[in-house]
């Protein structure tokens, strides 16, 4: 039985993309494209809210060596912020739809979200 489960979720898994996908006009949106392709596909949203986030990544780089009376640890930890672009819109495709929210980060699409229904 164990197996016959682990075979079934095996064989689900590459189809599992699809469930991060928006049908417009007989083709699919999918995470990672541009939101030029997605206005090309699936028209003008219903409200588009621009803005910048900043973030910090920080990277850093080093040697730790190991004595007999502890760990002496030396190198350097770099912190920069960065900008992001983000873009969300909704697109309200009628009542018999759901609205979609798609978040687009520096021009790609990083989240779809299902809403409630539409007008």
């Amino acid at each position: 039985m164990k197996w016959f489960s682990l075979i079934i979720f095996l064989l689900c898994v590459p189809f599992s993309q699809t469930a991060f996908a928006l049908r417009c006009q007989h083709e699919l949106v999918k995470l990672g494209d541009h939101k030029m392709t997605v206005s090309a596909l699936c028209g003008v949203p219903e409200t588009i809210d621009r803005h910048i986030e900043r973030r910090g990544a920080s990277n850093s780089a080093g040697i730790s060596r190991r004595y007999l009376k502890g760990r002496l640890s030396y190198g350097q930890n770099q912190y920069r912020e960065i900008e992001v672009s983000v873009e969300e819109w909704v697109y309200n495709f009628g009542s018999t739809r759901l609205r979609q929210y798609l978040r687009f980060e520096n021009g790609r699409l990083t989240d779809i979200e299902t809403l409630g229904r539409g007008d």
